[in-house]
């Protein structure tokens, strides 16, 4: 199980920055766009997962290569690497992340809550060594989820299709523009200009991020009948949660 529209202005980080990533991204979302209308007719029943046969296709791509890469990977780095370094590098890619988040609540125009998680920012880069040791938590300033998916959600763009990336997994077409508007602009692992060091960046980042889910996926392998209907819905619902603050209104019956 693995947990990216066009550029509209410069980059306010880095205005040169090549992004292959997301750039790569982009180009494969008029092709997303076309296969949800030629996958259309082919739902199995969930109005929301028209492309269904497709997702299951990818799904079970991303899970033979969780199960022959990533999960070995993950399970090594946890095996060899002290846990207190886990716990540093959890917390420096955590506080990369909080310039996404930060950017977001100001988009959302979250104004309380951006002082806050600039504050959060701020402390944990100057006095927690670039973000390894969290201090703004122990202090009590609780880290947020915001990305560019969430923004356009709070604007009232609707999710559309539920979509399964390769190697990324659970998605939707706002949520998959809202992936390259971050990684673009203000996910700084992408800003390292030495493409190795980024790379390895990029890599250590994604097997830190599958180690913390080793528990929780093995438990959802044994527990449930369908793993792809499971983390179909759980994305959905969670997505849904976070774009409403945790209080999004009744779906009509």
């Amino acid at each position: 199980m693995a947990w990216a529209p066009a550029k509209f202005c410069d980059n306010p980080f880095n205005p040169n920055r090549k992004l292959p990533n997301a750039m790569m991204m982009r180009a494969l979302l008029p092709a997303a766009l076309a296969l949800s209308l030629l996958g259309g007719c082919a739902s199995n029943g969930d109005p929301r997962d028209p492309l269904e046969p497709m997702n299951r296709t990818i799904h079970a791509f991303n899970e033979t290569v969780d199960k022959v890469a990533m999960k070995p990977l993950a399970r090594g780095y946890q095996a060899v690497t002290p846990s207190f370094v886990q716990t540093g590098v959890r917390n420096f890619f955590s506080n990369l992340d909080d310039v996404t988040v930060l950017a977001n609540d100001l988009l959302q125009l979250k104004v309380e809550q951006g002082a806050r998680d600039f504050m959060r920012l701020s402390i944990n880069t100057v006095l927690g060594f670039g973000g390894v040791l969290d201090i703004a938590s122990e202090a009590g300033l609780r880290k947020n989820n915001e990305d560019f998916g969430q923004t356009l959600g709070y604007w009232g763009m609707g999710p559309g299709p539920y979509l399964v990336l390769p190697f990324l997994g659970p998605s939707n077409f706002r949520d998959t523009a809202g992936l390259v508007v971050d990684n673009h602009y203000t996910d700084l692992v992408y800003d390292i200009d030495d493409s190795e060091a980024r790379a390895g960046a990029v890599l250590l980042r994604a097997v830190s991020r599958r180690a913390d889910l080793l528990d929780l996926t093995e438990a959802i392998d044994v527990a449930a009948l369908d793993g792809y209907e499971f983390t179909r819905d759980f994305y959905l619902e969670r997505r849904r949660a976070l774009v409403y603050d945790g209080r999004p209104p009744r779906l009509e019956e």
